[in-house]
C-alpha cells in the first residue's frame, strides 16, 4: 500500500468530515435558539380512528421561558405529503424563538411515525374541483378506481368532518381520519403541563392543510376536563385548499382566526381554485370572499378582515413563490409569525422579519454536499487497498469496437432529459401505475422512483440494444469490458469477482454518509436535507422495505453505469 497515494485524500477526507461537524453543530445551535429552546423527540401511543394501535413521533420545540409555572402557548404543525416533521422547522424554529411552544408531528405514512397512511381512510369517489362546487351534470365528481394508496391520495382534499355523502360510499369504505393523527397529536400537546391550554393553535404546508382543517373541525367547541376552552384560536394554511360552508356542519364547526398563504406560482390546481393562474382579483371570487367574510367587492389580498377577538380574523397572502417553497419562504414565515403571535397573544421583542433557520438550512444543505464530496477520497482511500487495486482499471485501451458517430453527446442530453421530464410525474404518481401487492411495497415514494427506474431501464434497454444491433451488422462487436463489466483478461463473460468488489466498494462509501446521518440525528435530531428529507436514518421497518426495493434499483443503477461507461469508450476512441 502507496503511503504517499493514502496520506493526502485521507487528509482531505478527515477535513471534510470536521467542517461537517462544525456545520451541524451550528446548524443544531440554530435551532436550539443557541441554548434557549429544548429540542426534543416523543413518540405518542395512539389507536387510530380505524382501530389500529401504534405510535405517533414528533418534535417538541420548548423555549426555556416554558415551564409549569409559566405555561406558554402552543402551536401543532403538520408536514405536507413525502415529507416528515423536519420539514415543519422553520416556522417552529422561528415561533419556539418568540416564546412559543410547538409540536412537529410525523403524519400517518410519513417519518417515523407506525400508523400508515391508508388509516386515512378513503372512498370510492373523488371531486375535480373546490368541494362544495362539484356536480354530477359537470362531471366534477365521480367514481375512482384503483390501489387504495391512489385511492387515499385521490381523497385528500376530502375531509372527514365533511357530510356523509363525501365521507362514506356503497362499498362501506369510510374516511377515517383526515387529520392524518394530528386530533391526537393536538390532545397530546394539551396535556403538556407547560402548555396554555386556552392558546393552542394549528397549522400545516400542503398536506397539512387539510390535516389543519380537519384537526380545527375536531376541537371546534371543545373543553378539556376542567372545561377550559381548548379549541384553536388560530389556523394557519401554507398553500391550502378552500371549500364551501355546505359540505360540512358549517353552524356547528367555526374555525378561528384563518390565515391563507396563497403560492403565486402554486404547481398544483387544488391548491389555485383550479384555475391556470393565480390572477390579480381571485379574491373577489364567491368561494374566497365568503371565507374572507366579505362581498367580492371588498375582498383582496393581503388585508385582514374581522378580528381576532371572536374569531373572525381572514387573510389571503399573495407569496410570490412556488408551491414548495411557501414553507421556508421569508415572507410566508414573517406573516405567518404575525398571525400566530397575534391571535394567541404572544409578548415577544423579536420582529417578524428577524429569521435565523435559514442559517441552519443552508448549513445542513451544505454538510450533505460536503458529505457526498467526501466519499471522493474515501474512494481514493480504498483503492489502495490491494483488495480492491483492479476495480479502479479504467477505460478500455484497445481499439473501439463500436464505430464513434462523433455525435455521443446527443444521446447523453436527450437520456438526461426523459430522465428530468419523467421525474416529477413519475416519482410523485408512479406509484399508481405499477400493479405491485401493497402489502410487500408499502413505500408511496418508493413505488414511485420503482415506476421511474422501470421506465428508465425500458428506455435505457432501447437505446442500447438497438445500436448494438446495428453494430453488429457492420461486423463490430461488443464485449463485457467494453461495457465496464469485467476485467480484459475475461473479457467474454462478466467478471462477477470485479462486480462484487465494486458494489462492496460502493457501500463502504454509501455507508460513510449514512454513518454521519445516524450520529448527527443521534446527537441533534438533524439528518441531511434541503426541504426534502435527502438522508434519514432507518429504523428496523423502513429498512425492511427499502431492501424490497433495492433489486430494481441496482438494475437501473447498472445498466446506466454500462450506457455511461460505453458511451465514454466511444468517444475516447
Amino acid at each position: 500500500m502507496a503511503k504517499s497515494k493514502i496520506i493526502k485524500p485521507l487528509i482531505i477526507f478527515l477535513a471534510l468530515v470536521i467542517i461537517i461537524f462544525i456545520f451541524m453543530s451550528i446548524a443544531n445551535g440554530v435551532q436550539t435558539d443557541f441554548g434557549n429552546v429544548g429540542v426534543s423527540r416523543v413518540v405518542i401511543p395512539t389507536t387510530s380512528v380505524s382501530g389500529v394501535d401504534g405510535y405517533l413521533v414528533a418534535t417538541i420545540y420548548q423555549p426555556i421561558s416554558a415551564t409549569w409555572e409559566t405555561p406558554a402557548p402552543a402551536m401543532l404543525l403538520l408536514h405536507g405529503y413525502q415529507n416528515d416533521k423536519a420539514a415543519t422547522g422553520s416556522m417552529a424554529i422561528e415561533l419556539a424563538r418568540r416564546g412559543v411552544v410547538v409540536v412537529s408531528l410525523d403524519q400517518y405514512g410519513h417519518g417515523e411515525t407506525s400508523i400508515g397512511m391508508v388509516n386515512r381512510g378513503y372512498v370510492n369517489h373523488s371531486v375535480s374541483t373546490n368541494f362544495g362546487l362539484e356536480s354530477v351534470e359537470d362531471g366534477t365528481i365521480g367514481p375512482i378506481s384503483g390501489p387504495s394508496r391512489v385511492k387515499v391520495m385521490l381523497n385528500f382534499s376530502n375531509l372527514s368532518f365533511f357530510d356523509p355523502f363525501y365521507t362514506t360510499d356503497n362499498d362501506g369504505n369510510i374516511l377515517y381520519d383526515s387529520s392524518m393523527g394530528g386530533i391526537a397529536a393536538y390532545a397530546f400537546m394539551e396535556s403538556l403541563k407547560f402548555v396554555d391550554s386556552t392558546r393552542m393553535a394549528v397549522g400545516g404546508h400542503s398536506m397539512g392543510t387539510w390535516s389543519s382543517w380537519s384537526v380545527a373541525a375536531a376541537y371546534s367547541g371543545a373543553r378539556n376536563e376542567a372545561g377550559v376552552d381548548i379549541a384553536p384560536r388560530a389556523l394557519l394554511l401554507q398553500a391550502g385548499e378552500l371549500f364551501t360552508d355546505d359540505v360540512f356542519d358549517s353552524e356547528n364547526i367555526q374555525f378561528n382566526n384563518v390565515l391563507l398563504l396563497q403560492a403565486k406560482w402554486d404547481e398544483f390546481a387544488n391548491f389555485r381554485d383550479y384555475n391556470d393562474i393565480v390572477y390579480p382579483n381571485l379574491p373577489a371570487t364567491p368561494l374566497r370572499a365568503n371565507f374572507l367574510g366579505v362581498s367580492p367587492g371588498e375582498a383582496r389580498w393581503d388585508t385582514t378582515f374581522g378580528n381576532f377577538d371572536d374569531g373572525t380574523a381572514r387573510r389571503m397572502e399573495l407569496i410570490y413563490t412556488n408551491h414548495r417553497l411557501v414553507a421556508v419562504d421569508g415572507r410566508s414565515i414573517s406573516v405567518g409569525i404575525d398571525w400566530i403571535t397575534e391571535a394567541l397573544d404572544v409578548p415577544t421583542s423579536l420582529n417578524s422579519g428577524d429569521h435565523t433557520y435559514h442559517i441552519g438550512a443552508l448549513l445542513v444543505f451544505l454538510s450533505m454536499i460536503l458529505g457526498l464530496a467526501a466519499m471522493i477520497p474515501l474512494m481514493m482511500v480504498i483503492l489502495q487497498i490491494p483488495f480492491f487495486r483492479d476495480v479502479s482499471a479504467g477505460l478500455p485501451t484497445r481499439t473501439a469496437r463500436l464505430k464513434s458517430t462523433g455525435k455521443w453527446w446527443k444521446g447523453a442530453v436527450i437520456t438526461m432529459l426523459i430522465a428530468c421530464f419523467t421525474y416529477p410525474f413519475m416519482s410523485q404518481l408512479g406509484h399508481g401505475l405499477l400493479p405491485v401487492p401493497e402489502n410487500i411495497f408499502r413505500m408511496t415514494i418508493g413505488n414511485g422512483f420503482l415506476a421511474w427506474y422501470v421506465l428508465l431501464i425500458a428506455i435505457m434497454l432501447i437505446t442500447t440494444v438497438i445500436p448494438w444491433k446495428k453494430a453488429k451488422k457492420r461486423g463490430a462487436t461488443m464485449d463485457f469490458h467494453d461495457l465496464g463489466l469485467a476485467r480484459e483478461q475475461c473479457a467474454s463473460r462478466i467478471d462477477w469477482v470485479l462486480f462484487g468488489k465494486s458494489l462492496l466498494l460502493s457501500l463502504l462509501m454509501v455507508f460513510s454518509v449514512y454513518l454521519l446521518v445516524v450520529i448527527f440525528n443521534a446527537l441533534y435530531g438533524l439528518d441531511f436535507r434541503i426541504i426534502w428529507p435527502f438522508f434519514r436514518p432507518f429504523n428496523a421497518m423502513r429498512f425492511g422495505q427499502f431492501l424490497v426495493y433495492i433489486p430494481v434499483f441496482l438494475i437501473f443503477f447498472i445498466f446506466n453505469n454500462i450506457k455511461i461507461f460505453g458511451q465514454m469508450g466511444q468517444r475516447l476512441h
